[in-house]
């Protein structure tokens, strides 16, 4: 995690769902079997986010009804088409049988063309008229154009009569997230994939641990294990989400090496820095490129995030004397302590090629102050204004993306303003501290999610600003960046459109408030449960209430394992007093909303244990 400069404050939360909703020509319903024409002036192009490229009218409609078929020939639009159907089903239409050919009226039918070079990787064309079709140049085209379809879909089953050829204007459109020390719950994450995949993003950067079999010595809490990634992973491929990850480095490496200090740097006085890997050391080397490895036995992306950002913050290189004496000794008596960074980011993108990934790092390491170059292709991710400006690194040609600290969240600091980004006609060649005259050499651009105070905002308050950003950064990286002629007029297309099929609320409390016993191996809790704003519970028994206390802080959260559960005086700011009820096995366990660990009686205490360190007590509530 990139503990990011000097924060500027919470923005207001910007509510998605009290926009009111666009008005959508519609026609009136015909009777069964009759299909209504209407001029075609009367017409205005589907609402969707993000916006259509562009929209050719044309007189009647397509309406879905009780008996459509997809219809799908080969194996690519099987599986595009089996995805919509469940998709279907689970928004509510039921879900229609797929078949191989024989279209008729009222049929979707999906077609992936290669001939359709024009569509891109990426692009589709829609026809709506008596049936409607989807194709694309590749199966991911044709993909996003059932996105299209089921944006449409959720605005009724009347479809206005035209066509859209759709293609985005960049290449890579995405989410970071940084889930590396505080852990984030799987569905919270499962979530954003299908609303990622429904808005037409498709990258997603995950700063993550994985639980390492290699090395137990790294597993300090806040990881998951290799088959929840796995389920994800499998998630992201089905929705055309490619998920990258990231173990940061050399800097910002705590979490794997803090109890390894052979690795870690020292200083000219024999401190050690647990956080910054020795980049001198070919053991140090070895090491990383292991969980790189490791990694690879569940992440299946093309490529490899190594961060490199930070590895000097708050020091600077004259404290380590013996990095420069590295530099010179292979790079010649001009080499700078920086090139001993910047050979540790070749070395890395070296073994990475051999793997088949290609690397992607952060900006702020290029500071000009190296005589090494960077391996020609690795891909920058500029979030930072340094001296190294984005068009000289687009002149030295690198694929450069935006990652601009003006699209970060960050728990319990800067919110990135998303009325105000809208409103400028932000789009990816505004980098921080230059903004580009063309799009030649960017990849595209991301909004970034970092913990930096982790008990400052829970997981649904993060979602309650997140969606408005994630869908402006979709509509300013596929197409037009301003639509409408106001925000207000393009936050009400996410109504419209509302969530993806299959998206869960995660703020449902599956009891009411009221008193309760909870029993558990003979250990018993009188509480009231009471619901929190953003959708979890308080639990005051007659000490105070529940909360997580003791044991070492990281980023201001009680991360340890066997940390107490205590009453405390109840104050509803502090987020380590909320708790999940997580259904389980005719009970319930508690899930603090925090640190994502359940509680269990330990004796005559209650402590946390992350769930596949300890069997989670079930709690029965009467």
């Amino acid at each position: 995690m990139r503990k990011r400069l000097k924060l500027v404050g919470v923005m207001a939360v910007l509510t998605l769902f009290l926009a009111p909703a666009p008005a959508i020509a519609r026609q009136e319903q015909s009777p069964p079997g009759q299909e209504q024409s209407s001029p075609v002036r009367e017409q205005s192009p589907p609402v969707t986010v993000p916006a259509l490229s562009d929209w050719t009218p044309a007189s009647g409609s397509y309406v879905f009804r009780a008996g459509a078929r997809l219809v799908a020939g080969g194996p690519a639009e099987r599986r595009v088409a089996d995805t919509l159907a469940d998709d279907l089903r689970a928004a509510g239409h039921g879900r229609p049988p797929v078949v191989p050919g024989g279209a008729r009226a009222g049929d979707i039918v999906i077609d992936v063309e290669a001939s359709r070079a024009s569509l891109g990787t990426e692009g589709y064309e829609l026809h709506a008229a008596g049936r409607l079709s989807v194709t694309g140049a590749t199966e991911t085209g044709a993909f996003y154009g059932t996105r299209t379809l089921l944006q449409l879909l959720a605005q009724g089953d009347r479809i206005p009569a035209g066509r859209t050829v759709d293609v985005p204007r960049y290449k890579e459109r995405g989410v970071g997230v940084c889930a590396c020390y505080v852990h984030i719950s799987r569905p919270w994450l499962e979530n954003l994939v299908r609303e990622m995949a429904y808005n037409k993003l498709n990258q997603l950067l995950l700063e993550l641990k994985v639980k390492s079999d290699a090395h137990p010595e790294a597993n300090t809490w806040g990881y998951y294990t290799k088959d929840e990634i796995r389920a994800l992973v499998a998630l992201g491929e089905r929705y055309h989400v490619e998920i990258i990850p990231e173990i940061n480095s050399p800097g910002h490496m705590d979490p794997w090496i803090e109890n390894r200090p052979d690795l870690q740097l020292t200083d000219a006085d024999g401190a050690k820095q647990p956080s910054r890997l020795d980049i001198t050391q070919p053991a140090a080397f070895d090491y990383y490129t292991g969980l790189i490895d490791e990694y690879a036995q569940v992440f299946r992306s093309t490529s490899w995030h190594m961060g490199a950002d930070e590895y000097m913050l708050g020091s600077d290189f004259a404290k380590y004397p013996h990095i420069l004496r590295y530099a010179r000794e292979k790079y010649g008596p001009d080499a700078t302590p920086q090139d001993a960074f910047i050979d540790f980011v070749n070395r890395v993108q070296a073994y990475t090629a051999a793997k088949g990934k290609k690397l992607r790092i952060w900006n702020d390491g290029l500071t000009g102050a190296n005589t090494v170059p960077v391996t020609a292709g690795t891909t920058v991710e500029h979030w930072l204004n340094v001296a190294t400006k984005p068009s000289r690194l687009i002149a030295q040609g690198y694929p450069l993306m935006n990652a601009a600290y003006a699209l970060y969240l960050v728990r319990g600091g800067f919110h990135s303003d998303t009325k105000g980004l809208y409103e400028q006609s932000w789009d990816p060649r505004s980098f921080e501290g230059e903004k580009l005259a063309t799009s030649e050499g960017i990849t595209g651009a991301k909004i970034s999610l970092w913990p930096d105070n982790g008990r400052g905002e829970t997981e649904n308050e993060v979602a309650g600003t997140l969606w408005p950003a994630l869908r402006h950064v979709s509509q300013a990286t596929w197409g037009d960046p301003h639509p409408d002629a106001t925000y207000d007029g393009f936050t009400a297309r996410g109504t419209a459109v509302g969530h993806a099929p299959g998206w869960r609320d995660l703020t449902r409390v599956p009891v009411a408030d009221g008193a309760y016993t909870l029993t558990t191996n003979g250990r018993t809790l009188d509480v009231e449960v009471r619901r929190t704003a953003d959708g979890y519970v308080t639990l005051r028994t007659a000490g105070g209430c529940l909360e997580v206390r003791g044991g070492k802080l990281t980023l201001n959260v009680p991360l340890q394992p066997g940390a107490e559960v205590a009453p405390q005086t109840c104050d509803a700011t502090n987020t380590l007093q909320r708790w999940e009820l997580e259904p389980a096995a005719g009970g319930y366990r508690l899930v603090n909303a925090i640190t994502r660990m359940t509680v269990s009686p330990d004796g005559n205490r209650l402590v946390q244990y992350p769930p596949d360190q300890r069997p989670p007590a079930v709690w029965h509530l009467t």
